[in-house]
């Protein structure tokens, strides 16, 4: 009867979005409230498949499809930013994406495990290496913004494209180091709670659906957010960097939580902390490299405010889950952070 509830809700809140926004009879607020709602329940669709996906391929693995197909709607919204020249808020979207799921999610899931668990542990050896991809990710976005003002335009442009190539095999170099030449010493052990969700098939074709809908809702939010925003004085900054990127990680959210309250902590930090790796050196690079394609070279070059707010993320996140151990009040912990910087952003 549960499931059938959630069903009924799904559909109908997809419906109602998707009337709200083609019809032309309901506000921006209006549009914007409901697609929020109906993100919600397909964002908890993405985290079923997630789960469901994960009893069949690991703790690991689910967790890295789960970021994947996260950021894959993420993307696709930044692709249209970049189209529009917005590249101001795309780079805004990126930090907020990095920060939200470093501090956020990371922080909620910690919280919400380290209430119904004492403590919770995952690999350890993985959560070293998590944290050096923190800091070169930091690095990359450090050095194009510390050498851009000595630097000539097509010299800025030139040293973003050369990042954007090397971030983009590296990442793909840890994937293969990660998921191949030592993907017995990254696993966790599977920690099960009784059945999947779905057969197997069934669960990977539910995760594209769901990732195809989190995408559509998505689109159809940020075509809210302009006159959003207008309207209630927020400004680009805070828009870019907290409220598109909420939005934009809420599969995440739903699906890292709902993983750490069941004790599968290890797949919570991997859609966590992996998401905001993928972003950091994998996502903003292609979109780089993606402007090319419409003739607006965007630049690497992030702002000050931006830089400030990842280096801390990804401090106090490497510190915290080093030890390969969470309790609740270290999920507290990056919740305050989360919630200082949000208030920054908002007064800038």
């Amino acid at each position: 009867m549960k499931r059938h509830w959630f069903t009924i809700c799904l559909t109908a809140s997809f419906a109602l979005a998707a009337f709200t926004h083609y019809s032309g009879m309901f506000s921006a607020t209006v549009q914007f409230i409901v697609a929020c709602i109906a993100i919600i329940f397909v964002a908890g669709f993405l985290g079923k498949a997630t789960e469901s996906v994960a009893h069949y391929a690991g703790q690991r693995l689910g967790g890295f499809l789960n970021a994947t197909f996260g950021n894959a709607a993420e993307l696709i919204i930044a692709i249209f930013l970049v189209k529009d020249g917005l590249f101001d808020i795309v780079k805004a979207s990126i930090t907020g994406s990095i920060i939200g799921n470093l501090l956020l999610v990371l922080g909620l899931s910690l919280l919400v495990g380290g209430l119904k668990y004492k403590e919770q542990r995952f690999n350890v050896k993985l959560a070293s290496h998590n944290g050096s991809l923190m800091l070169l990710g930091v690095i990359a976005l450090f050095v194009p913004a510390a050498f851009a003002k000595s630097l000539s335009m097509s010299s800025t442009m030139k040293l973003s494209l050369s990042v954007a190539v090397i971030l983009i095999i590296a990442y793909l170099l840890w994937l293969f180091f990660s998921m191949v030449t030592h993907k017995n010493e990254l696993s966790d052990e599977a920690i099960e709670h009784g059945e999947p969700e779905w057969p197997k098939s069934r669960s990977i074709l539910f995760l594209f659906l769901a990732t195809a809908m989190v995408a559509v809702v998505s689109e159809w939010l940020v075509g809210t957010l302009e006159v959003f925003t207008h309207q209630y004085g927020l400004s680009e900054l805070f828009v870019g960097a907290f409220l598109i990127a909420i939005v934009g990680n809420a599969a995440e959210h739903s699906a890292a939580i709902m993983l750490a309250r069941k004790n599968k902590i290890g797949a919570a930090v991997e859609i966590a902390v992996g998401s905001s790796l993928q972003i950091a050196l994998f996502v903003a690079p292609v979109l780089v490299l993606v402007s090319l394609l419409f003739g607006r070279t965007m630049n690497i070059v992030f702002t000050t405010f931006e830089l400030i707010a990842i280096g801390v993320a990804a401090i106090i996140a490497k510190s915290i889950s080093q030890d390969g151990q969470t309790n609740w009040y270290e999920g507290v912990l990056l919740l305050v952070v989360y919630c200082i910087l949000g208030i920054a952003f908002f007064l800038v």
